[in-house]
């Protein structure tokens, strides 16, 4: 995909207070500090998602609109435990309304840390995403940080515990991965919205 134009919008704190000109989004989710935002910095070639040095600073809905043609969209990190009770309480209905309420929501990139591909969280979400019929594409971050010749057992346990083959690997430091996920993303914009419950 050639960025030929891209612009923050706005932090949305509930599902339906995102932009309403009907544009497709793609969204990223995964655990506090996966890489989140350091990955969408990558994306985008400029430092537009705050990268926080604590966990769990994200609790909004960021959009950013790429191309003036489709939104990409920054999810709050999961499973953080210093997060406040009343945070951690808040995050599962705006999150489950966002993927089940929001018409113009094409697909969800789901962020693996490649040195923990056994996260019960992440497995959760996955079969959540999976139950709802949500699209669903997985990256592996922060291949970095372990070497390469450990990358491939990785990357094979990502594939078994999560029943996939189509993978991304991507490190942020390294700028690796960045064409490899602009292919799902584009890839995802095409497809027809699925049904939301209402």
């Amino acid at each position: 995909m050639k960025l030929k134009s891209i612009e923050y919008i706005k932090a949305a704190p509930k599902w339906d207070q995102g932009p309403k000109d009907g544009l497709p989004e793609v969204a990223l989710v995964g655990r506090s500090n996966v890489g989140k935002s350091s990955l969408i910095n990558l994306l985008l070639g400029r430092k537009l998602a705050y990268v926080a040095k604590t966990p769990g600073k994200t609790q909004l809905l960021q959009y950013f609109l790429i191309n003036k043609t489709f939104y990409l969209v920054d999810l709050p990190g999961y499973g953080y435990a210093k997060v406040g009770k009343a945070t951690r309480h808040a995050w599962q209905p705006m999150m489950q309304d966002y993927f089940t309420r929001r018409k113009t929501l094409r697909a969800v990139g789901l962020l693996i840390d490649i040195r923990h591909p056994d996260s019960p969280l992440d497995a959760q979400m996955k079969d959540w995403l999976y139950f709802h019929q949500i699209p669903l594409f997985l990256i592996v971050t922060k291949a970095d940080k372990i070497t390469k010749g450990k990358r491939k057992a990785q990357l094979d346990a990502v594939k078994s515990i999560y029943k996939v083959e189509d993978i991304v690997l991507s490190s942020s430091l390294k700028k690796e991965g960045k064409n490899d996920v602009w292919k799902r993303i584009d890839a995802s914009i095409l497809l027809t919205a699925p049904e939301k419950p209402v």
